[in-house]
C-alpha cells in the first residue's frame, strides 16, 4: 500500500475525471481525499455518508473527495443513488488503480496534497480519523473545521473493513449486502456436488478450500442427514447470517460443517445457539473476522449439557482432551471460514493468528466451584445449559505454586492482566480470568467472593507512569491524557481497566 510521501498514481487523471463529472474550477489549496470502496462492504456503507457530509460542507468549488469504486458501473450507480453520494465517483473497471495504490482492505482513504503526494492514509471506519481528516481538509481550504462524526450518533467508534477486491480470489465480485434479518426464516438448501468414483471426497474438500489445513470428514448426503437428526429445526431454517461475507447459516449448512469437523449429531444442540450468539451484533464477529489483531472466538459451556455431551472441564481444558470440545470449536471455525469468508490472507487479516482458530472451546468445572457458575453471573438461572462467546487472545498462563493466601494469588494475576491487549493501552480492553480449583479454594478460604476477587484485580492492576516516559508515539500513549491515575504498590499508575465489569 502507498505510504506517506509517495506520489499518488494517475492523480492528475483522477482530478480531471472528478472535475468533468461535477466541478469546473482549479485545485487551489485543497487537499484531495481518495476513498477506495466496494458497494457490498458494510464498513464502506458506514463510511460514505460521513464523507458526503464533509463534501457538502466543502461545497462544489473543487472535487476535494473522489470515490473509487471497485465494482461495475451498474452496482456503483445504484449505490450512488441509494445513498445520495454527493461527490464524484470513478469506477476502477479493471482494478488497475487498486493495484497501483495497493489497499489491503476497503474502505481505504488516501489524503493527497496539491503536488500529488500522499500525506496520510487511513484504513477502515474510524471516527477519530474522519474528524481529523475533515479538520485538515477544511483548514486547507480556509474553512473552519467541523465534527463530521459525532461520538454518540449510533455508529461504532471503529470498525474494520473487507478485503480489497483486487486481492480477492478470481471471480469474486459484488453481491447483495444482507443485514442479519431473521424475520426471513428460510434459506436455500446447501448445494450438492457429484464426484466421480475415482475422486477422494476428503481430498476434494481440501482442494476446494472447505477445510482448515487439516483433513476433514467429507460431508456426504448420508452424513449430513444423520447430523440433522440432532436438531428439530427444518434443514432450510436460517439460524444466522455470518459476516463479513454475510453467508446464510441454515441448519443444513451448519450440519455440513459439523460433519467436516468430526462432530456427532448431539453437538447440533450447541452449534445452533452458538451461531445465534456469534451473529449477535453485540459480539461484533465482523470485527473479529477481519481484524489484524489475533483474537478468536472462545466458546464457554455451562450447565447440564456439559455432562450430557461429554465436554471436558477439568485439567488440560484448553487442549486436545475431549472430542466435544475439539469438534464444536472446530465446527465454529469452519462455519466462520466457509460461510463468513474469513480466510487467512484474504478477509482474515490477522498479523500473527491464534491457535484458537483451529478450535477454542472450554466448559466450566461447576462441580468444584465454590462460587456461582459463570452463566449465573451473566443473568441465567442455575442449572441452565448455556453457551457464551468471548473474543480472546491465546491463553496466557500465570504460574503461582507457592502463594498461600488470596492476595498473593490475585497479585500474581494482576501483573499479567496489565499486559492485556498491549501494555500501555488502558481503559479499553476486557479480560477473561480462568482460575484453577486449587487457587479458587485459596481465595475462597480467605473469605473472598467472586465480586471481591474482581474488585481486587480492578483496583490493583495498573501500568506505571514511568513506562510512558520517552515512549511518545507507542501504542496507548496517544490516549494517556484520558487515563485514570491510581496507586499500586506505592507507585503511581494508570488504571488498566475502565470498570470492574471489564474483568470477567
Amino acid at each position: 500500500m502507498l505510504r506517506t510521501g509517495d506520489h499518488a498514481p494517475q492523480f492528475a487523471l483522477l482530478q480531471q475525471e472528478g472535475r468533468s463529472r461535477r466541478y469546473n474550477s482549479s485545485a487551489g489549496r485543497w487537499l484531495t481525499l481518495l476513498i477506495f470502496f466496494e458497494t457490498d462492504c458494510p464498513t464502506c456503507l458506514l463510511t460514505l455518508p460521513y464523507l458526503s457530509r464533509l463534501a457538502e460542507t466543502i461545497g462544489e468549488s473543487f472535487p476535494a473527495i473522489i470515490g473509487i469504486s471497485q465494482d461495475p458501473e451498474s452496482a456503483t450507480a445504484d449505490l450512488i443513488q441509494q445513498m445520495s453520494i454527493n461527490f464524484p465517483v470513478v469506477v476502477d473497471h479493471d482494478l488497475s488503480l487498486s493495484k497501483l495504490f495497493g489497499p489491503e482492505s476497503v474502505p481505504t482513504m488516501f489524503l493527497v496534497d496539491a503536488e500529488g503526494r500522499v500525506v496520510r492514509s487511513e484504513v477502515g471506519f474510524d471516527k477519530n480519523a474522519l474528524n481529523s481528516i475533515a479538520e485538515e481538509m477544511l483548514r486547507s481550504g480556509g474553512h473552519e473545521p467541523i465534527e463530521i462524526a459525532a461520538q454518540f450518533d449510533g455508529a461504532p467508534a471503529w470498525k474494520p473493513g473487507c478485503c480489497s477486491r483486487h486481492l480477492e480470489a478470481a471471480g469474486a465480485g459484488p453481491g447483495p449486502v444482507q443485514a442479519p434479518n431473521l424475520s426471513i426464516r428460510r434459506g436455500a438448501r446447501a448445494s450438492r456436488v457429484e464426484l466421480t468414483e475415482s475422486a477422494d471426497p476428503q481430498e476434494y474438500c481440501q482442494d476446494a478450500g472447505f477445510g482448515d489445513g487439516l483433513p476433514v470428514i467429507a460431508p456426504t448426503v448420508r452424513r449430513v442427514e444423520k447430523m440433522l437428526k440432532g436438531c428439530p429445526l427444518a434443514p432450510d431454517e436460517i439460524v444466522g447470517i455470518i459476516p463479513p461475507n454475510y453467508g446464510v447459516a441454515t441448519v443444513e449448512k451448519i450440519a455440513a460443517n459439523a460433519c467436516m469437523a468430526g462432530c456427532d449429531p448431539g453437538m447440533m444442540r450447541v452449534l445452533v445457539p452458538l451461531i445465534r450468539a456469534i451473529c449477535d451484533e453485540r459480539f461484533n464477529i465482523h470485527g473479529v473476522q477481519a481484524t489484524t489483531h489475533f483474537a478468536a472466538p472462545l466458546v464457554i459451556l455451562n450447565g447440564p449439557i456439559r455432562k450430557d455431551l461429554g465436554f471436558a472441564c477439568g485439567s488440560n481444558v484448553f487442549s486436545n482432551v475431549a472430542r466435544a470440545n475439539s469438534t464444536v470449536g472446530r465446527a465454529l471455525q469452519l462455519i466462520l471460514t466457509n460461510l463468513g469468508g474469513a480466510r487467512p490472507g484474504e478477509i482474515d487479516m490477522s498479523t500473527l493468528g491464534n491457535p484458537g482458530k483451529f478450535s477454542y472451546c472450554i466448559a466450566e468445572n461447576e462441580e468444584e466451584n465454590p462460587w456461582e457458575p459463570f452463566s449465573v453471573d451473566r443473568g441465567l438461572a442455575p442449572g441452565t445449559s448455556a453457551v457464551t462467546v468471548f473474543a480472546a487472545e491465546p491463553p496466557r498462563g500465570v504460574s503461582e505454586h507457592n502463594a498461600r493466601n488470596a492476595t498473593q494469588v490475585l497479585k500474581a494475576i494482576s501483573y499479567q492482566l496489565a499486559t492485556s491487549w498491549t501494555y500501555r493501552l488502558c481503559g479499553m480492553a476486557e479480560a477473561l480470568v480462568l482460575l484453577c480449583p486449587e487457587h479458587v479454594k485459596t481465595i475462597h478460604r480467605d473469605g473472598f467472593s467472586k465480586q471481591d476477587a474482581r474488585r481486587f484485580l480492578f483496583e490493583n492492576t495498573g501500568v506505571p507512569l514511568r513506562v510512558y516516559a520517552d515512549a511518545e508515539g507507542s501504542e496507548g500513549t496517544q490516549f494517556a491524557a484520558s487515563y485514570r491515575q491510581i496507586m499500586v504498590d506505592g507507585e503511581a499508575c494508570y488504571q488498566k481497566f475502565a470498570s470492574m465489569d471489564s474483568i470477567i
